[in-house]
């Protein structure tokens, strides 16, 4: 019994070892994001942001003022807010995944939503204008809102199917400044 005990102790630790090791999440999981999914029209919150996809209309060309461009273009209108504090309270990171590929929202209209500060119990309503290749025309997106610039790990992050089929296509739209209320 003496000399059996040390080994069955031994194999014990080992296999708690290997349960505790498959338990462990891995440093990427770690590191995710709080990811809050909704769907086109409803509300969804996070952390620090509440977000309403109002609109998403196809375009051949935006206009901001002075400054337009020409191209496949995909205008999404958002409705945001915070939802708790203003502290953190803007959508500094939107991005849209379509065809396999992620896209950025552009800065260069420079009246988008994107960076705009957001307040508690104050809708904001602006535009996130996407830059598409041609061939993007149809199929399944899925927008993602993070309050964090470079990456939303270890943050919230707002998911937002979206259904690019059937969209509607205008020939020039107009970027509108954020502004405060209802759209």
């Amino acid at each position: 019994m003496r000399k059996t005990l040390p080994w069955v102790v031994g194999v014990a630790l080992a296999i708690a070892a290997g349960a505790v090791s498959v338990a462990t999440t891995s440093m990427v999981d770690q590191r995710a994001p709080f990811v809050v999914t909704g769907a086109v029209g409803d509300e969804v919150t996070s952390r620090s942001l509440t977000a309403v996809v109002h609109d998403a209309t196809f375009t051949n060309r935006v206009r901001a003022g002075d400054w337009h461009a020409d191209g496949n273009w995909l205008v999404v209108t958002l409705v945001a807010s915070a939802p708790q504090t203003e502290v953190d309270a803007a959508i500094e990171l939107a991005t849209l995944e379509a065809d396999g590929q992620i896209f950025q929202a552009s800065e260069r209209p420079g009246r988008s939503l994107v960076g705009a500060r957001l307040h508690v119990g104050t809708d904001t309503v602006g535009m996130l204008a996407f830059e598409l290749p041609e061939r993007v025309r149809g199929g399944d997106a899925v927008l993602r809102l993070s309050p964090t610039v470079a990456s939303p790990r270890l943050d919230d992050l707002v998911v937002l199917p979206l259904p690019l089929d059937g969209l509607p296509s205008e020939g020039n739209i107009d970027i509108e400044d954020p502004q405060w209320g209802a759209p």
